[in-house]
């Protein structure tokens, strides 16, 4: 028996490398962006029914709940194209050694924050 296996796989205890945490948030970002698309093409079915549902739809969109799901998905929507413009960079061969790989990790985050926050003065 190999007493050298891991005993403890409590994920909470792993430090994760920032490269490593912008690419899982890219991966949750695209499964928040598939998630949010059934609240777009609702509101978009209620936008084109008629003029009552679109009145009824921007009554809904002034809500501060629906202002927040909106700023989430938007959130989600600028991380994921910040960090999948990583993703293509990285593809082409560039900032693949670890200080580039850091570099970007940092550049993604803070682009994301800006157009997160430009995203939300939009929204409010």
């Amino acid at each position: 028996m190999n007493s050298k296996r891991p005993v403890n796989l409590d994920l909470t205890k792993f430090h994760f490398p920032l490269p490593a945490i912008t690419s899982i948030l890219h991966r949750i970002s695209g499964v928040i962006i598939f998630v949010s698309m059934a609240f777009l093409l609702w509101g978009l079915d209620m936008s084109l029914e008629s003029e009552q549902s679109f009145n009824s739809l921007l009554a809904v969109l002034n809500g501060f709940f629906a202002k927040l799901i909106l700023w989430g998905i938007l959130a989600a929507l600028a991380y994921h194209f910040v960090a999948g413009i990583k993703h293509l960079v990285m593809d082409a061969g560039i900032g693949e050694d670890l200080e580039s790989a850091r570099l970007f990790a940092k550049l993604v985050i803070a682009a994301a924050v800006v157009l997160i926050v430009l995203a939300g003065v939009w929204v409010w």
